[in-house]
């Protein structure tokens, strides 16, 4: 099982050694989205949903969220982030209301922040849920996705279509 570095040697999951990878500067940016009726897109751009400012909040939650990614997936390195960005777009047509997450995460450490950036999007999404699912509960969520990611020995990655 040595070629899975999640494995130690009696095949159980173990915590990464990252203490001999070097130091570089890493970021990562993931995208989720929210389709939502036209009442909430109406509430969310007028600023009355009845729990306060859905995107404020919501923004609040990503960067807590990150901040907080090792508490939530077992096998993370708690790491000092840089900077986490969280923005929005709407996407818009007759029937159609989408918003559109992205969540930006900076570091300077030896370990990706990938999983930090996915988890503060997820919790952007799931954080715009709960402040509007008294107004109606079919929104949906996803997909979430990493959109792209530099630094450290696997190199950089982008992907080359958004997914819809």
């Amino acid at each position: 099982m040595s070629e899975f570095t999640h494995f130690n040697e009696q095949g159980r999951a173990k915590m990464v050694d990252i203490s001999e990878k070097n130091e570089t500067i890493r970021t990562a940016l993931a995208k989720t989205s929210v389709e939502v009726g036209k009442e909430i897109y109406e509430k969310i751009r007028q600023g009355s949903i009845g729990k306060g400012d859905v995107l404020a909040v919501a923004q609040v939650a990503g960067v807590m969220a990150a901040k907080k990614t090792a508490d939530w997936i077992p096998m993370c390195h708690p790491l000092a982030l840089t900077g986490v960005d969280v923005t929005f777009d709407w996407h818009t047509n007759e029937d159609n209301y989408k918003l559109n997450i992205y969540v930006k995460v900076k570091t300077k450490g030896s370990t990706g922040v990938e999983m930090e950036a996915l988890t503060a999007a997820s919790a952007v999404a799931l954080t715009v849920y709960d402040m509007c699912k008294a107004v109606d509960k079919g929104m949906v969520i996803g997909p979430t996705y990493l959109m792209e990611k530099t630094g450290g020995k696997s190199g950089d990655f982008k992907r080359e279509t958004e997914i819809e």
